[in-house]
């Protein structure tokens, strides 16, 4: 290990952390919104849109999504004409712009299956509840549905948070320097791939750790009994143990 170019290095992937935290919070950002859309389209009882809501997530899903952001930053160049024609050409010339776009796209497909199981997880008896004492439906949705189903889904959606942090790496495959594309231009200087790429997968575990130490944090705060009642299982397992323990020794 050169410890030497380690250190040299370090500083350089260091200042590409925020490219790869924009790229990131970017796009999930983006994409939440259109997930909690295309959820609400798939359950919906208007077939054209839980077909549509089904055709985009199974799109987005089913490709990898180093083809999508090939598709969308080459794929784009094919119709220049027609996007200047819009106006929307200033847009899909930049590589953060067709980057963000695949993220944000991905995203929103995975993202809205962990939303739709937490729609359909909220007890149907709150649902009769609030239309029994006169809510709108929106009203319920905002009251009810929602809070609820956010809470059922954050464990699935924090999963999805830190996938998408590692997914920024694939920027660079389109000249963006997040960390990735930092540690494979100081790669090809200096023909060190271990060195660069352990810091590079250090700065990621750290991000990672950052990321589910809020999730969690979120979690006990959107249903703290779920944790009193762990945690006060996992004390009556231990006394139980102890106590079994103490028996098995008093017999010997």
């Amino acid at each position: 290990m050169n410890w030497e170019l380690m250190n040299e290095s370090w500083p350089e992937l260091l200042a590409a952390v925020p490219v790869t935290l924009t790229l990131a919070a970017s796009s999930l950002f983006l994409g939440f919104f259109l997930a909690l859309g295309i959820s609400l389209m798939r359950v919906s009882k208007i077939w054209i849109f839980s077909n549509f809501a089904y055709f985009f997530v199974y799109l987005f899903r089913s490709t990898p999504l180093l083809v999508q952001i090939f598709l969308i930053y080459y794929g784009s160049g094919q119709f220049r004409d027609f996007f200047e024609s819009i106006g929307l050409w200033v847009f899909f010339r930049e590589a953060w712009f067709c980057a963000i776009l695949s993220l944000t796209l991905n995203t929103a497909a995975y993202s809205s299956e962990i939303i739709r199981g937490g729609i359909q997880s909220v007890p149907f008896g709150q649902i009769e509840a609030a239309k029994a004492v006169g809510m709108s439906k929106f009203l319920l949705f905002r009251r009810i549905t929602f809070p609820v189903a956010i809470r059922q889904a954050l464990p699935g959606y924090g999963n999805e948070i830190i996938l998408m942090v590692k997914a920024t790496s694939l920027a660079s495959t389109i000249t963006l320097l997040e960390i990735t594309g930092v540690a494979k231009k100081i790669i090809s200087a200096t023909w060190s791939p271990i060195e660069i790429f352990v810091i590079a997968g250090i700065f990621y575990l750290v991000i990672n750790f950052i990321v589910t130490r809020i999730i969690q944090s979120l979690e006990i705060r959107l249903s703290p009994q779920l944790f009193r009642d762990r945690k006060s299982w996992w004390q009556s397992l231990t006394q139980n143990g102890k106590r079994t323990v103490g028996t098995q020794q008093t017999f010997r």
